[in-house]
């Protein structure tokens, strides 16, 4: 496990801890993180691994990653309209 996907790992595990709708913070994190995640050869199975999330979940993370390429986080793009 490389030291990106134990980072990636503790990210999901305060997604799992803290969100309330658990399914879109999942989805919100493969956006928030899909660079990082392609360009750095990090694997999914391994940073839920990490999370103590069971592999099922990696369906949930690739959604979010495959709608990175299509919508922009709230956040980002108002502080880009300032």
């Amino acid at each position: 496990m490389t030291t990106l996907e134990k980072e990636l790992g503790e990210k999901l595990k305060e997604i799992r801890n803290s969100t309330t709708d658990k399914t879109a913070g999942y989805h919100l994190f493969g956006i928030r993180h899909a660079k990082e995640i392609r360009n750095g050869g990090a694997n999914i199975k391994e940073m839920l691994k990490a999370a103590d999330l069971p592999e099922s979940f990696f369906a949930e993370i690739n959604k979010g990653i495959t709608l990175s390429k299509y919508v922009i986080e709230k956040s980002v793009l108002r502080d880009l309209i300032k």
